[in-house]
């Protein structure tokens, strides 16, 4: 049985809502953030202390991308994981791997400053900076849905769970006021999912 501890609307959406559009059993463990300090036993399973963490037998995964790209791969034939002769295969991976290096990167800089710091530590021009980083870094994903409705053209990939939990991060911090037509129309379709939003209600 698969085990995902998963806080709200943290990067353990990404496997939960991959969980859901393959229809997979798991257990959820739901947390309070940061769970290092709230779930006892936490830093047992996952010393780094952060979220999500994936347990499935004697596997411990801690990366969220990576995790939806476990469950392509070791559960498919799905059509949310592309196959490595796909001529999208390398593109596909690129977006996975882009979706927390590049895009939700900057995005804990800004959370960090504007809400776990306490008010007297809190940094209003690295939030403005790192804000700035992640426009300019979400440039990509405007052109890549340029006349598409998803990443990798017309089908819903495991680059969509990954690059869109990034764009709805971005709402959930309040700077999605520049996001642009395409970007904006993207996370209104994903909203829409219906495996997505039952990731949410968990």
């Amino acid at each position: 049985m698969i085990t995902l501890y998963h806080c709200q609307d943290a990067r353990s959406l990404r496997p939960l809502w991959a969980l859901e559009e393959m229809g997979l059993d798991y257990e959820l463990v739901k947390m309070q953030f940061p769970p290092r300090s709230s779930h006892s036993g936490y830093l047992d399973i996952n010393p780094l202390g952060t979220v999500p963490t994936l347990v499935d037998g004697d596997l411990t995964m801690t990366e969220s991308s990576a995790m939806c790209q476990y469950l392509g791969e070791k559960y498919g034939p799905t059509g949310l994981a592309l196959d490595v002769t796909d001529p999208q295969y390398g593109e596909y991976l690129n977006w996975l791997y882009r979706s927390d290096a590049t895009l939700t990167f900057p995005q804990t800089l800004v959370l960090r400053y504007t809400q776990h710091e306490p008010p007297e530590r809190r940094q209003p021009q690295v939030v403005a900076d790192y804000t700035q980083w992640f426009y300019s870094r979400l440039r990509a994903v405007e052109a890549a849905l340029e006349g598409c409705d998803y990443l990798l053209g017309e089908r819903f990939t495991m680059a969509d769970i990954a690059v869109g939990y990034a764009v709805f991060l971005g709402s959930s911090l309040g700077i999605d006021g520049k996001y642009k037509p395409n970007t904006r129309a993207y996370l209104e379709r994903l909203l829409a999912r219906p495996a997505l939003q039952r990731a949410r209600a968990k």
